[in-house]
């Protein structure tokens, strides 16, 4: 009888330990599942956010969606101190030879003999005067980033600093470049012609792009940036296509700004460029070159010109708080993401993958670089230094002549025999 008794009370126990853990699944289902319900609906009302009513869509044969946004609907105008803003179609001055009316005019075809910008997208239309193309964020865009707040964010500390070349300061945030750089004056704007290339990327999670940055401040936790040029990015969207992008931020990419137009900010005048739209053509290995130029005059806010003939826009100075004035470094060249796949330096390319070396066809270079000074003139830069963490991986030389002025090639292939 007593081992009856004992095999029930087992017997009973075994049943509410069984209903307790029954009753731990279905809770832990059900947080999951709100979980995943909460997560949809952050997700949407992003989406929401960033995709304005479109006057007309677009749709690209690389897959990517064109909505033409009215020119006061687009996201800049959700800032709170933009809400009463006039929307400024041109610079106020420039400096001279910059921004004149054909450059500015989205209606006058590019001068005879300049090449003109095209992207995908124009193959199947182009956006009605008076709106901007944007590139629609889909759901699997937000998904890919590690988190609603994090997606079109760079992580912090993406910003080469010359001056410390300590490799444990500079690795630990997974970020190597190879740029050209002045600094230890007051500067008001910087050009430069680059040609575009579509570098390999080893993870998804790495990138490769060549850009401009304008600096301000402290390397802390108060520089403020102002980025341009093109990335291939599969993270942010999707694929490996070269594409052109924009960045700002005014607290080292901590809480403030984003890519292109993915928060407010940036204001958009242009009705034939997307930012974050795919490049095309590119510049092929032995083949011809094709460039862009990005060009940020300063006269009260920062505005930006992409290829010979098409002015985007501009960021308002109130953005900023070091750059409302004047930058304090200019930085050119190229950036890569080094997850350090299985322990190893990544085979993600920077520029055509080729080392500076290779020369004119092969590498990628930044050439005619320029400053504008406080006189409103574009000048050569004085003092041009270089910096790379690790130049056998990737590298990079100066130059100057007639043609090119002051350029440079930049760029490698990452893992290699020399950098394993």
């Amino acid at each position: 009888m007593g081992d009856v008794h004992f095999s029930r009370e087992r017997a009973g126990k075994v049943v509410v330990l069984i209903f307790f853990w029954t009753l731990s699944l279905i809770s832990l289902s059900c947080a999951a599942r709100l979980s995943v319900s909460r997560q949809k609906l952050q997700v949407q009302n992003h989406l929401n956010r960033l995709n304005k009513p479109a006057v007309k869509t677009i749709q690209s044969p690389d897959g990517d969606i064109i909505d033409c946004v009215h020119l006061a609907r687009q996201p800049a105008f959700d800032h709170p101190f933009l809400k009463d803003h006039k929307i400024q179609m041109r610079p106020s001055y420039h400096p001279e030879g910059l921004f004149d009316e054909s450059k500015v005019s989205d209606t006058e075809k590019p001068k005879k003999g300049s090449n003109p910008i095209t992207q995908l997208w124009h193959m199947n239309g182009k956006c009605p005067e008076g709106t901007i193309p944007i590139r629609r964020t889909k759901e699997e865009d937000v998904l890919r980033a590690s988190s609603v707040k994090s997606y079109g964010r760079k992580k912090h500390r993406a910003t080469p600093q010359p001056r410390s070349a300590d490799p444990d300061l500079i690795n630990e945030s997974g970020h190597q470049h190879a740029i050209a750089y002045v600094e230890g004056d007051k500067y008001y704007g910087a050009k430069a012609t680059i040609n575009v290339w579509e570098p390999k990327i080893q993870q998804p999670n790495e990138f490769s792009l060549s850009q401009l940055w304008i600096l301000g401040g402290s390397f802390g936790e108060d520089l403020n940036s102002i980025e341009a040029g093109w990335q291939v990015s599969p993270d942010l969207y999707g694929d490996n296509n070269t594409r052109l992008f924009t960045y700002w931020t005014s607290d080292a990419y901590q809480a403030t700004g984003c890519y292109n137009l993915l928060c407010s900010g940036f204001i958009q005048i242009n009705s034939e460029i997307a930012m974050g739209a795919s490049i095309s053509p590119v510049s092929a290995y032995r083949n011809s070159q094709y460039d862009i130029s990005i060009l940020d005059p300063k006269e009260g806010h920062w505005w930006m010109q992409f290829g010979n003939d098409y002015v985007l826009g501009y960021w308002p100075s109130f953005l900023f708080s070091y750059l409302a004035d004047s930058a304090s470094m200019i930085e050119w060249g190229g950036e890569v993401v080094n997850s350090e796949p299985d322990g190893r330096h990544t085979s993600t390319q920077m520029g055509s993958g080729r080392f500076p070396e290779e020369g004119f066809g092969k590498s990628s270079y930044f050439r005619n670089i320029q400053v504008v000074d406080d006189s409103n003139n574009l000048k050569a830069p004085k003092g041009l230094g270089t910096f790379t963490e690790q130049s056998n991986c990737y590298d990079v030389q100066t130059g100057s002549n007639g043609d090119w002025g002051h350029y440079f090639y930049y760029g490698g292939p990452g893992k290699n025999p020399n950098c394993p």
